[in-house]
């Protein structure tokens, strides 16, 4: 079963499926190492990843495991990041969210925005019950964007993620369906 990727809209944002003229900006989003500080895997290095990404994101459409969306700002129509759910489980109506954006958009409500109108979809056109995240522990801004948004803090990962050496840990998210308020979280 494919799940169609959607096109969203905010007041400063267009949510769009990716295309493949989207390589250079994903290429330049996840090279940059200070972006991905934070990141599971490392920062890239070969530009042909942005297209194995683009691959990815084809696949699990069409493979009904998730979506992703380029997020473009309207203002100048410049990409900024993106924002997916993936490992969607019709059965126990569950997804995983996630999410990057270029470090000139971070403090401008971008990723809220963005992730407030993917969960809005979840919930309505996927019936989904229950969406998890995960953030390293250090990363308290994204954190803060998913208390934000209404999801609980459930536990955490201890060293689950080891990238070019470093050890750290990650906090468990989960916002459950009777807990979303998207009107109240704006």
């Amino acid at each position: 079963m494919t799940l169609p990727t959607p096109e969203l809209h905010t007041a400063r944002l267009r949510l769009r499926p990716f295309t493949d003229d989207d390589a250079a900006g994903l290429y330049a989003l996840h090279s940059d190492a200070h972006v991905l500080r934070y990141w599971d895997s490392p920062p890239w290095t070969d530009p042909a990843h942005a297209q194995r990404f683009l691959t990815t994101c084809r696949a699990i459409e069409a493979e009904g495991r998730g979506a992703r969306v380029a997020v473009d700002r309207v203002s100048d129509g410049s990409f900024i990041g993106w924002c997916g759910l993936t490992s969607w489980n019709p059965e126990f109506r569950s997804a995983s969210l996630g999410y990057v954006f270029d470090a000139d958009s971070w403090g401008n409500g971008y990723a809220t925005e963005t992730a407030r109108a993917v969960l809005t979809w979840a919930f309505d056109t996927l019936d989904l019950n229950r969406v998890q995240a995960e953030t390293d522990t250090r990363n308290v801004a994204s954190a803060g964007v998913l208390e934000k948004l209404g999801f609980v803090r459930e536990g955490t990962l201890r060293e689950d993620c080891v990238v070019n050496g470093d050890v750290s840990d990650s906090w468990v998210f989960g916002l459950l369906r009777r807990e979303w308020h998207p009107v109240a979280a704006q």
